[in-house]
């Protein structure tokens, strides 16, 4: 059973790119560089909690091995992807953001062994599922906030999504809500080792080839909104 938000001490944060890990970063209170595995993780507090964060780089490697050294090195309570991703959702514009209920990794395919498209091999799970509690909180706060969201399935791969047939692939295949490339790998490493997680993504494109035409400065955009909604949900985890 998962323990509830108000025992939640020190929260992790990876980031895939230098816009969002600045996002969070901002936010930070006494920060502490440590290199460790690699890379480089900033400790401070952001609102009165514990907080450690990374950039971990593009891909769903990259963010498995950030997802590992946290754990190993600074033993998070929880963990959340932030970031950018694409949309799939009805409803959703640019700018507006999807919590995690739920991750899976749409490039994971031993269909051709009869296992269904997505299927995890080893723990036979197609997929994995945020922490109900931080993901609850986090929608309260975007409703505070006034920031159109969506609690639903994140899908991740290795590959930037730019096509209406594999949108079109994505969502209709694992019902997913946004398209990105590391958070159903921080999942997986969470869920190996008893580590709650979250992902949150503000939609930077409609994943269907008609992205801004500055793609890196509406990065810089929407990590600001990342930034505002973690700054509130630190704020919201109850006082130890």
């Amino acid at each position: 059973m998962c323990k509830p938000c108000k025992d939640i001490s020190t929260v992790g944060f990876i980031c895939p790119m230098d816009c969002e890990l600045d996002a969070v970063r901002r936010l930070l209170e006494k920060t502490e560089t440590v290199r460790y595995a690699g890379m480089d993780f900033y400790k401070g507090s952001i609102a009165g909690h514990s907080a450690v964060a990374v950039k971990c780089g593009v891909g769903k490697v990259f963010a498995a091995m950030a997802a590992e050294a946290m754990i190993l090195g600074f033993s998070p309570d929880l963990i959340i992807n932030t970031g950018v991703a694409g949309n799939l959702a009805d409803g959703l514009s640019i700018g507006d953001v999807v919590v995690s209920s739920s991750v899976v990794q749409h490039d994971m395919d031993t269909s051709p062994l009869g296992d269904p498209v997505g299927l995890i091999s080893g723990i036979n799970k197609v997929y994995l599922e945020s922490d109900a509690d931080a993901s609850a909180l986090m929608c309260r706060v975007l409703d505070s906030l006034g920031i159109r969201y969506v609690q639903g399935v994140v899908a991740s791969g290795d590959q930037f999504v730019a096509t209406q047939e594999k949108r079109d692939f994505i969502r209709q295949a694992f019902g997913a809500a946004c398209c990105e490339m590391e958070g159903a790998a921080v999942g997986q490493v969470c869920y190996a080792s008893g580590v709650r997680f979250l992902i949150l993504r503000a939609l930077s494109d409609d994943a269907n080839g008609h992205s801004p035409d500055d793609f890196p400065a509406y990065c810089v955009k929407v990590s600001e909104t990342s930034s505002k909604v973690i700054a509130a949900f630190m704020k919201a985890i109850p006082t130890l």
